[in-house]
């Protein structure tokens, strides 16, 4: 796995054969620790932006982002396929194991963190939960751990103004097929049977030091789910950014960045030395 270019890896899941895109950011050094990023709803590779570079650098870290399937360059669903209510756990359970094999990124050997965002955040807790082992921290950027009547409005809102203005033209420039992207992502939102999802019951089992994220002015969550998991997990660090929407890697991303670094430095003490310092 060598910095570069986006790239794409051969998976066979869900009855099909799948390609994902990613690229390698931070230091080149093969033993450095590794953070993985995991994009929001409706988000991709390309719309971190230079975020994973930046924190890679700041940390002495190596990155890996990536588009999950139905996003960005990676294999598109089928327009009007539903993803079922499980989707975020079969990427956290499916997809990411079998990329980190593809790439030759071992749990049991390489220092991982998860830095997730919105939905990548919930996918970065499941993943957590069930390879407690593999993950070294856990950084959560805006997370659902449960249906929010918050998320749901404004994904309604979202949806009726999809397809006027520029909305529509923008996340074209960033996914393969624009529409089935939004209509799988925002079909299994407003679906009535999510509105019961929850993946509180799981938090318990994760082990590694977590750092929480939320804006105040968050239009898709609200700090009841940060308190959920502070309740489950009272160990929790928790960063609050006034003023701050759904996406603080775009709108506040100095400040996310200095509280991440001093977060995975904080971890990267409390270990033996390496041979990547």
């Amino acid at each position: 796995m060598t910095a570069g270019e986006p790239a794409f890896t051969k998976l066979y899941w869900d009855q099909r054969s799948i390609r994902l895109e990613y690229t390698c950011v931070g230091i080149e050094n093969p033993v450095a620790p590794l953070i993985v990023f995991l994009h929001e709803g409706l988000g991709s590779l390309r719309l971190w932006k230079d975020f994973p570079n930046r924190l890679c650098a700041a940390t002495r870290c190596r990155g890996l982002v990536y588009s999950r399937p139905g996003y960005g360059q990676s294999t598109p669903f089928p327009t009007n396929e539903f993803w079922g209510t499980d989707f975020m756990h079969r990427q956290a359970y499916e997809v990411l194991p079998a990329l980190l094999t593809n790439l030759g990124i071992d749990g049991s050997r390489d220092q991982i963190y998860l830095f997730g965002h919105s939905d990548g955040a919930s996918i970065a807790l499941l993943y957590a939960s069930r390879f407690a082992d593999f993950v070294n921290g856990l950084i959560v950027v805006a997370p659902h751990i449960m249906v929010e009547a918050v998320t749901v409005n404004s994904i309604n809102r979202l949806k009726k103004t999809y397809g006027t203005g520029d909305m529509k033209i923008k996340f074209s420039a960033h996914h393969i097929d624009a529409n089935a992207t939004f209509s799988g992502w925002s079909q299994v939102w407003l679906d009535q049977a999510f509105r019961s999802w929850s993946i509180e019951s799981e938090l318990h089992k994760i082990q590694s030091p977590l750092l929480i994220v939320q804006g105040t002015k968050d239009e898709y969550g609200t700090v009841g789910q940060v308190n959920s998991i502070i309740q489950k997990l009272p160990n929790s660090e928790y960063m609050e950014i006034p003023g701050c929407g759904h996406a603080p890697h775009r709108t506040h991303p100095d400040a996310l960045l200095s509280r991440s670094t001093q977060f995975i430095q904080t971890i990267a003490t409390k270990r033996p030395i390496s041979p990547w310092r």
